[in-house]
């Protein structure tokens, strides 16, 4: 199983960053530790279908992060650069998402 980091900058497309959350859980249900944060992007409220896979993401033992306060309406867990510049030393994978 490998841990798996996708990080969220360069997207000017909110749906990019949502298709990304989608690859998160997507590997997490492939047996995969799977987390991601997004860096800058301020997100609309998530409908119920977004919701869902913040929920399965956890409850597939990953996590979804954010630098952002305003994205802590959405579910996602808020995080400093250095704490995240720490969990990203542990993973075996970082795959930057974006155009």
């Amino acid at each position: 199983m490998a841990k798996v980091f996708f990080l969220f900058d360069t997207c000017t497309d909110e749906k990019d960053i949502l298709d990304g959350m989608r690859s998160t859980l997507g590997l997490s249900v492939a047996n995969h530790y799977a987390f991601c944060a997004v860096l800058s992007h301020t997100l609309a409220p998530f409908d119920d279908y977004n919701k869902e896979n913040l929920e399965w993401i956890r409850d597939m033992e990953g996590d979804a992060f954010t630098l952002v306060p305003a994205n802590q309406d959405n579910g996602l867990t808020l995080i400093s650069i250095e704490e995240l510049g720490q969990k990203l030393r542990d993973v075996d994978f970082i795959v930057p998402y974006g155009n």
